[in-house]
């Protein structure tokens, strides 16, 4: 795989499941080194989103936000300042001290995302990020957001299977298949070479 990715582009990546989505994030987040003679630039400040991930369900939400956020490189300080922000968007002011583990999981969900959006990156690697969190008003609150404030100024790199994410926000798409790249390009031109690659498999 060889291609640039430029500052501020939203730029998708589309795959069956094991095609190397996850893995090519991975790489480029290094937390996994590219092949021999491969290598990985990267300029600015980058994270990895994905809903949930660092969730310890036996925690309250409370212990869950701070876990979760400092993960996402947030220092304590700004968390604290930040919580009843995050708690108020989840729209859990009454399960703050709840353990994570009786929440319904469109309640982990809103949790998750309220967190992920307080997070500050100049790059970020969202893993099945988005799609489908909580009931339709929150969908339509959180979707606001997500286009208004979370990818605004950001280079965004996103794995999806969500067609219509990708046609909405996406610059360019890379096809993944077998860990090889099939094609890169507008998603007008991409999604249909991915459309007939799944009716092969």
């Amino acid at each position: 795989i060889n291609l640039d990715i430029y500052k501020g582009e939203f730029f998708g990546i589309l795959g069956h499941n094991g095609s190397g989505k996850s893995t090519l994030l991975k790489i480029i987040l290094g937390a996994y080194p590219p092949d021999k003679g491969g290598e990985v630039q990267v300029q600015g400040k980058i994270i990895r989103l994905a809903l949930g991930m660092g969730f310890d369900s036996n925690l309250s939400a409370r212990d869950n936000i701070y876990l979760n956020a400092s993960l996402l490189g947030i220092p304590f300080k700004r968390i604290g300042h930040k919580f009843d922000a995050i708690i108020k968007f989840a729209e859990l002011e009454d399960f703050t001290e709840t353990k994570v583990k009786f929440f319904s999981s469109g309640m982990r969900s809103r949790l998750a995302f309220s967190i992920a959006v307080h997070a500050e990156a100049d790059i970020f690697l969202m893993d099945e990020f988005f799609g489908g969190v909580g009931d339709i008003r929150f969908k339509e609150k959180s979707e606001e957001v997500f286009r208004d404030s979370l990818i605004t100024g950001r280079t965004i790199i996103h794995v999806s299977h969500n067609l219509s994410t990708i046609k909405e926000h996406c610059q360019r798409v890379l096809i993944l298949d077998h860990g090889k790249a099939v094609s890169i390009g507008p998603p007008e031109e991409v999604i249909p070479v991915y459309e007939r690659l799944l009716k092969k498999k």
